[in-house]
């Protein structure tokens, strides 16, 4: 027997785009001697293999590639180029609504799906009470699927594919659509086929669950591989990507933010030091805003009297580039540029991290610190620098910041405050209780 259950050799998928549908006609009936229409691949030579045991994620922008391989191992897709040799029977669970017929009750899918993989119905019957208590949608199991709410669909869809017994399964970004609990159900049963031995290869942008459940990542970049690795390696240099930072330069960087100037690995204290003892430095010098660099919260609750306003804001994590995904365990930074409109005295520059209830989970600012400026003239500008460890757990936080002080009367006054500013992603392979780890270090001994 393979010690691979999955092999893909050289794998390429090109797609014809045309401009114009008459075009597409015209080469479909071979009428026209020139090609009319431009190559796009979605692939290209793509190889890699994933060994029997192995939870492998794959990574990557959008438009990587990512779903354009998983449907191509799954067989949904043909390849234009390529092998792919599969070891094992395949339970897949692709993009919403594959495999299913949305006018067919949820029990007559389960038949469907069930069949399609090669199940008799007396196998499927053995297995109906697992899926269904696994599910757990109750009597929505007797209605069409086209009446299901996604999250119910997604139950019964992961409910099936999970509990065929499957050797090798595949997820395509379909938990993202549960909600937290059954999210957790979802990643106790990948566990449990990890301690089963069986294979396990999932697309995702959470992060923390690549980190997490995955042996080895796969990173893809405009169909090409980019490199592949250990968790903590790949998510590096997809931050690097996600920051706008050229391919050769990502790789580049991600080995070299490792290094001393003697060429020796760092260890964790000397990044630390560095990050506290010196004012963080911002990778891109292009003179772009820093805030350009995120996704602001169109929702964001922004208000005050503005006679000092942030003007730009940055997240740095610990190699200095700028990004709301930080590693937990590593040091970060949050800096906002203010700008005063008017002479204020005593200036206070805050942060605070909200879950996604609203609800505060920790934050500070430069009075807690005893960090002060005595007087901020109009016209002038300051930067704050905040530099901590992030302890929180692994998971999506909310991150406000702004700019306060007190009057002459000694009331507390905003000058510019924005609520739920951005979204911060927390990277973790470890969680513990609560909000925040207290990094235990664990001893067991044998007691005389």
């Amino acid at each position: 027997m393979s010690d691979y259950a999955i092999r893909v050799r050289d794998v390429s998928k090109m797609y014809k785009l045309y401009n114009r549908n008459k075009d597409r006609i015209m080469d479909a009936f071979g009428l026209s001697k020139e090609p009319r229409y431009r190559e796009h691949y979605a692939l290209h030579g793509l190889s890699f293999d994933v060994k029997r045991g192995e939870t492998v994620g794959i990574i990557g922008t959008n438009g990587a590639g990512k779903s354009t391989i998983l449907k191509i191992i799954t067989g949904v897709l043909n390849a234009t180029s390529g092998d792919v040799d599969i070891n094992g029977r395949i339970s897949a669970l692709l993009e919403l609504g594959a495999g299913f017929n949305m006018e067919y009750t949820g029990i007559e899918n389960v038949y469907l799906n069930g069949t399609m993989i090669g199940y008799s119905r007396e196998e499927i019957d053995a297995k109906m009470d697992n899926i269904l208590s696994f599910a757990d949608i109750g009597d929505f199991v007797y209605q069409p699927v086209k009446t299901y709410s996604s999250g119910m669909f997604v139950r019964l869809a992961f409910a099936v594919a999970i509990n065929i017994d499957p050797e090798i399964l595949i997820v395509d970004e379909a938990l993202s659509v549960g909600d937290v609990f059954f999210q957790n159900k979802c990643y106790k049963k990948f566990e449990d086929f990890k301690k089963q031995g069986k294979t396990i290869l999932f697309v995702s942008h959470d992060l923390g669950s690549i980190s997490k459940y995955c042996d080895r990542v796969v990173l893809l970049d405009h169909g090409k591989k980019l490199s592949e690795g250990t968790p903590k390696d790949m998510i590096n240099i997809y931050k690097k990507l996600m920051t706008g930072t050229a391919v050769e330069d990502a790789l580049a960087a991600s080995h070299n933010n490792d290094l001393d100037d003697s060429g020796k690995k760092k260890g964790k204290s000397s990044k630390a030091n560095e990050m506290i003892n010196k004012n963080v430095s911002i990778s891109d010098n292009s003179g772009i805003p820093w805030k350009n660099n995120f996704a602001i919260n169109p929702d964001i609750n922004e208000y005050g009297s503005k006679k000092a306003e942030i003007v730009d804001f940055a997240i740095v994590d610990n190699d200095g580039l700028l990004t709301n995904s930080i590693v937990k365990n590593e040091y970060f930074t949050i800096k906002s540029k203010v700008h005063f409109n008017e002479d204020i005295k005593n200036p206070i520059f805050t942060y605070t991290f909200r879950n996604v209830k609203g609800v505060d989970i920790t934050g500070t600012n430069t009075m807690y610190e005893k960090e002060y400026i005595d007087l901020a003239k109009a016209g002038e500008e300051y930067v704050a620098s905040f530099t901590q460890k992030m302890n929180l757990q692994g998971g999506e936080y909310l991150l406000s910041i702004s700019c306060t002080g007190y009057d002459d009367n000694g009331e507390l006054v905003a000058y510019h405050r924005l609520y739920d500013l951005i979204n911060i992603t927390v990277v973790s392979d470890k969680n513990t209780v609560g909000f925040y780890d207290m990094n235990s270090t664990v001893k067991i001994e044998k007691a005389n």
